[in-house]
């Protein structure tokens, strides 16, 4: 298990930017493919951002290409997701997780460890 701890959600105006953090508890964190998920309201969890080991290789639904970058930093133990041109579709809390293996990164269920989850709220 991969201890995960989201940090830098927040209020902010649509068109703004936001910065998410994950840190994550381990000494092998190289050997995680790390994902970001969210969830509003009443809706279904949904994948975000994917990320490789070392992360040579991003995945993004499509809504937040070209807004979102995800990135991680090894040396750190952390993975990033940089959001910008927000919009009030992206008002949700959001999910750092970390997968052993991954067949596929939209899968949640290839994730193994689950952060808390950090609010993002985008104000029309």
């Amino acid at each position: 298990q991969v201890q995960l701890v989201e940090s830098g959600g927040g209020l902010v105006q649509v068109g703004g930017s936001l910065r998410l953090s994950c840190a994550a508890s381990t000494r092998a964190f190289s050997s995680y493919p790390m994902g970001w998920f969210r969830q509003a309201p009443g809706k279904e969890r949904e994948f975000v951002a994917g990320i490789s080991k070392i992360g040579l290789s991003t995945y993004y639904t499509d809504s937040v290409k070209g807004r979102f970058t995800i990135s991680r930093d090894n040396a750190k133990n952390t993975v990033l997701l940089q959001m910008n041109s927000l919009k009030s579709e992206d008002t949700a809390v959001y999910y750092c997780a970390a997968a052993p293996v991954v067949s596929d990164y939209h899968n949640p269920r290839d994730y193994a460890s689950w952060g808390q989850g950090t609010q993002v709220t985008v104000s029309s």
